[in-house]
């Protein structure tokens, strides 16, 4: 094995005290070596400890699932905490978080504090002492050398705290003692650098974000703290600018209130002619508000009579809709009735119709009865023709052949007969064999036309598929102009009608739809989930009423084809709020509803696919095997009965459907891509289809030679029996020849006679068939013209039917909007006469309040004077003389309270005047300071990263290794790349592509780097080389234990599964081993691997 290069670390920039020189000396260590094998060089070094802020020792009861661990003592550098699972390594951890103040959720092993209680126990409780030794103790004299901080928590999750100090006596409960004592060890539990959990450890391994590394680091150098102080101290700033500007405002109002006191101080009037001013404006006041009832008097009375005459053209008005309304309901009825009388003739027309096809059927019947007899008589006829001439030749055979019975003739015939015979086997021998190469074609034709039948049938599926695609593609081309066109070429034309029929009042409230146009998705993988949940709820229109729907029917009706479905029409009252369904919908963690998924902005649509669909119920799964599990697996989730999958396969509980489909078609985002998608699928289809006719031609090909010869087989064949058939026919009649010689011919006349009886009886029955089949034709024609004249008189009633229902349509609706006219017109009567009889009452009203006023206003004035004021202004006039009179009353008799009231507002002005210029003053030095405090933050963050650089590249160079920190603070990324290898061997590469053990190596140098310029007393890591394999494991320790011995003033506690028995023994290293507890034990054994040290530390 090759040596490994091992270099002391540099020394760390600024601690929070000045810790003792390290040695900086560097050389190599054999492999068999570790690197807190002590030099004589760094023996100082090696007796320097930690005096403040390290954990001494942890204690848990009833912690997690732990009944009593503990106490752990714990060295003051270097501690492996070891054991197998479930033995409380994690849990040792965790308390320390917890204990020290930090949040469960920090802890990643829970949201609760109460998840931490043990099952079956009312409460837990953590105890943790820290060393609080040397100069930087803090309140030494009342804590003495250590701090003992005990929590406990309760099963409702509420937390206590007790801070002890080294003798055990109690010195606070506040959480403020110990976040001033955390504060002042710079202790932070939430800094990964400080307490780095399994979880966070294995999120920051595993991360390739280079964002994710930055927020890393931030938070491990405090920069984020000192980022969000600087954001604090400027929203400070900000609602300092918001006083002052109150201030500002306030000053004005004090401004205000010194000048009207200057003024009651410099002006003091003639109180008797501000008294005698009071009364003659009280007088004119009196009349004044007669003038002012008489006005309003006048006013009521003229809008009375404006009342009188709109009462009149409303009645007018009213009378001309109630005229209106009567002759649309006529109009109505005369429309219906002609319409019944339709309906009756086509109803008088049914029971003719079915009697005349009846008819038409008993008709058919008997002329095919009769067909059949005739048919049949003609077959016997010439049946008994043939057996006539057959008859007659054969006697006239015997006639001629009496005399010839020679023997040379009958041994000529024998030898013809011979010769025949010979001659047909070699016709049956060819017949055979043809027979047998027929079959092969025939089989070989069939297979030919069930392969292509089946051909057939997958070209004309890729053309219904081809014509879809193409339907589907041309119709994505035109919603690049107008999206609406993908639910329907007819959509666009549909929408604008129903705009207008509402603009012309047709519609109660407009209609909505279609659905999936007002319908958006937060996900769009879960396109194809939807289309396949919402079906062709995508396309439906949603009306408030059914009249709006009768409308909306009539508009559809127009615009589409006969032949081709129209949207679906959802008839429900439209409400302005979505539904409440907190109570009925499915609720999961993980995964969405139909419902949560959408995005709707109107509650119509949203209620229409609550009622329609039960959108709340249904899941929408990505996975399928997670939606089997879910749905499945175990008991569906609550208000849940189906759910969705991204395929758009449809899951029940003990139920799966797969979907036809493969992507989505109507709520895709992306047009232009689908439209692509589209393009390269019909272009395959095309192919396919290209080969799929060129595999037809050829089975074409094949079945045309094959059938040929089949067909010239048969034909052979047919030539061959036909020979054969001759050959059997001279045969029989050769040997029948002598036979035939002896017959009685008077026989076969008599036969001859009796045939010809037979013929002349069937011809009679037969001209009796003929014109029985003539009368039935003629009777069945007849009742055909009959049936088709019922047929078309029926459809004639229903083409006139149609215009009708559509005029009754129509004359409904008229009556339907001229009653509401009407109702209108009555509505506004109405409430004018009642509006207009309240005017009276209160015209009678302010006349008997006039009279009233008149009589005061004679008692105060018994003489009417003209007044040109208004009442009000008359009324504030009154009110300022009289507070000025009361004013200088009060002067007069206390001069001194004048002048005492205009001193202390003036105060009051001058006091806020230079508070406020004082803040001003502060806000000013607040930008000056802080734009120097920016820099200094961006300096020491400039400084923070140089030093991180460093440490980083001088840890990979001890592999050999050399890298790059690239860190962008104005986008908040932090990218680092490493070169395996020496010189320009490789390239520098991103971490991402690196192998295992390479990435490993690169992230603990990382780890490493931060650790050397975050300030904390103690490092924690749990399970940090869980992922890495030995080689990379050994590396890695090598160079924490490294650093642990060139920082003694620090405490490194180390959790992992490893046995860790290959460190050799050393004061610097405490090996903690945990035993796996037994069955019934409460309390785990703990044994510290060197008992020795802790005695001496100790002491």
């Amino acid at each position: 094995m090759a040596k490994r290069k091992e270099e002391h670390y540099m020394p760390t920039g600024s601690q929070k005290k000045q810790r003792p020189a390290q040695d900086s000396g560097s050389g190599e260590d054999s492999d068999d070596e570790l690197p807190l094998s002590l030099s004589p060089g760094n023996a100082a070094a090696q007796t320097m400890s930690a005096e403040v802020g390290i954990i001494e020792s942890i204690q848990l009861k009833n912690f997690m699932c732990h009944s009593m661990l503990g106490p752990f003592k714990f060295g003051s550098n270097v501690n492996f905490v070891v054991g197998n699972n479930g033995s409380g390594k994690s849990a040792v951890l965790t308390a320390l978080i917890v204990g020290l103040g930090g949040k469960a959720t920090a802890t990643n092993r829970g949201s609760s504090l109460k998840g931490f209680v043990k099952d079956g126990q009312s409460s837990a409780d953590v105890s943790i002492t820290l060393r609080n030794r040397g100069e930087d103790a803090f309140k030494p004299s009342i804590y003495g050398t250590s701090i003992t901080v005990q929590q406990h928590i309760s099963v409702e999750g509420n937390r206590s705290y007790k801070l002890k100090g080294q003798t055990g006596n109690l010195v606070s409960a506040k959480k403020e003692e110990l976040t001033a004592i955390l504060d002042h060890f710079n202790i932070q539990v939430d800094n990964p650098v400080s307490v780095l959990t399994q979880e966070m450890s294995k999120q920051f391994l595993q991360s390739k974000n280079e964002g994710d590394k930055y927020k890393f680091f931030m938070k491990a150098t405090q920069l984020e703290q000192m980022k969000e102080d600087y954001s604090y101290i400027m929203d400070t700033k900000a609602r300092t600018r918001d006083q002052i500007e109150q201030g500002e405002e306030r000053l004005q109002e004090l401004r205000r209130q010194c000048i009207e006191k200057e003024e009651r101080f410099q002006n003091i009037a003639d109180l008797s002619l501000m008294k005698k001013k009071l009364e003659d404006l009280k007088h004119e006041m009196a009349w004044a508000l007669v003038g002012e009832y008489e006005k309003e008097i006048e006013e009521m009375r003229s809008s009375m009579s404006v009342g009188e005459e709109r009462t009149l053209r409303l009645t007018q008005k009213l009378e001309v809709w109630q005229t209106k309304v009567n002759l649309a309901e006529e109009k109505f009825k005369a429309i219906q009735d002609n319409l019944e009388k339709i309906s009756e003739e086509a109803i008088s027309l049914e029971p003719q119709c079915i009697q005349a096809k009846s008819d038409l059927i008993d008709k058919k019947k008997a002329y095919n009865d009769a067909e059949v007899l005739y048919h049949r008589c003609r077959n016997e006829f010439k049946r008994l023709e043939k057996d006539g001439e057959q008859l007659r030749n054969r006697i006239e055979e015997l006639r001629r052949s009496a005399d010839q019975r020679l023997e040379p003739a009958r041994q000529e015939r024998q030898r013809k007969i011979a010769t025949l015979s010979e001659k047909m086997k070699k016709y049956e021998d060819q017949e055979e064999l043809l027979v047998e190469e027929m079959e092969r074609f025939r089989q070989t034709i069939e297979r030919d036309k069930e392969e292509r039948n089946r051909n057939r049938q997958e070209e004309d599926d890729v053309q219904q598929y081809l014509t879809i695609k193409r339907r589907h593609l041309q119709q994505l081309k035109e919603t690049r102009t107008n999206r609406l066109k993908q639910f329907g070429s007819q959509v666009p034309a549909l929408l604008e009608a129903i705009e207008e029929a509402y603009r012309k009042g047709q519609f109660t409230r407009k209609p909505v739809g279609p659905l999936g146009a007002c319908i958006r998705l937060r996900d769009p993988e879960l396109a194809l989930a939807i289309e396949c949940c919402l079906k062709g709820l995508i396309f439906a229109f949603c009306c408030h009423n059914y009249k709006d729907e009768r409308v909306l029917q009539g508009l559809m009706k127009n615009l589409y084809p006969p032949s081709s479905s129209r949207p679906q029409i959802i008839v429900s009252e439209f409400r302005n709020e979505v539904y409440d369904v907190s109570h009925r919908a499915a609720h999961h963690p993980e995964f969405p509803t139909v419902l949560t998924a959408l995005e709707i902005d109107n509650a119509v649509v949203a209620n229409s696919l609550i009622d329609m669909r039960r959108i709340e119920t249904v899941l929408l799964i990505k996975s399928s095997p997670l939606a089997r599990a879910v749905m499945q697996s175990q008991k569906p989730p609550k208000n849940c009965n189906e759910a969705f999958t991204v395929e758009g396969d449809q899951v029940f509980e003990r139920r799966y459907y797969s979907s036809e489909r493969t992507r989505p078609r109507y709520l895709t985002g992306d047009v232009e891509k689908e439209i692509s998608h589209l393009e390269k699928e019909v272009e395959s289809k095309l192919a396919q289809l290209a080969v799929l006719r060129q595999q037809g031609r050829s089975l074409e090909m094949d079945l045309r030679k094959n059938q040929e010869l089949v067909n010239s087989h048969h034909l052979h064949i047919k030539e061959l029996k036909i020979k054969v058939r001759k050959i059997l026919l001279e045969i029989k009649d050769l040997e029948n020849e002598e036979e035939n010689q002896n017959v009685d011919i008077s026989t076969l006349e008599e036969e001859d006679e009796e045939i010809k009886k037979q013929l002349k009886d069937v011809g009679d029955e037969m001209k009796v068939r003929k014109e029985e089949l003539d009368n039935l034709r003629k009777q069945k024609v007849d009742a055909e013209q009959a049936y088709e004249d019922f047929k078309l008189k029926i459809h004639q009633v229903s083409e006139l039917a149609e215009p009708v229902k559509e005029e009754l349509n129509q004359a409904y609706a008229d009556v339907d909007t001229q009653k509401r006219s009407l109702r209108h017109y009555e509505e506004r009567l109405k409430q004018h006469v009642d509006a207009l009889h309240v005017k009276k009452e209160e015209l009678i009203q302010t006349e008997k309040e006039l009279e009233e006023k008149i009589v005061l206003a004679q008692k105060i004035c018994p003489e009417r004077i003209t007044v040109t004021k208004a009442p009000s202004i008359l009324d504030k006039e009154i009110s300022r003389l009289r507070q000025k009179i009361q004013t200088e009353s009060d002067s007069h008799g206390d001069r001194e309270e004048i002048i005492r009231q205009y001193k202390e507002a003036k105060e009051t002005y001058q006091d806020l005047d230079g508070k406020v210029k004082n803040l001003k003053r502060f806000i000013k030095l607040l930008d000056e300071i802080m734009t120097q405090r920016y820099k200094t933050y961006q300096q020491f963050r400039r400084c923070l990263t140089l030093r991180c650089k460093l440490y980083f590249d001088n840890l990979l160079s001890q592999r050999a290794y050399s890298g790059k920190m690239l860190f962008d603070h104005k986008n908040e990324t932090l990218a680092i790349t490493v070169q395996p290898g020496e010189g320009n061997q490789a390239a520098f590469s991103d971490m991402r592509s690196l192998s295992g053990g390479e990435r490993s190596f690169s992230t603990v140098c990382f780890i490493l780097s931060l650790w050397s310029i975050a300030e904390s007393p103690f490092r924690c890591l749990d399970e940090f080389d869980v992922y890495m394999d030995m080689v990379n494991r050994r590396i890695a320790m090598d160079m924490i234990l490294k650093m642990a011995d060139s920082q003694h003033y620090r405490q490194f506690i180390l959790l992992t599964p490893q046995n860790m028995r290959s460190l050799p023994p050393s004061r610097l290293i405490r090996i903690l081993r945990m035993q796996d507890p037994e069955r019934g034990q409460s309390c785990l054994p703990f044994q510290p691997a060197n008992i020795e040290q802790d005695e001496e530390e100790e002491n």
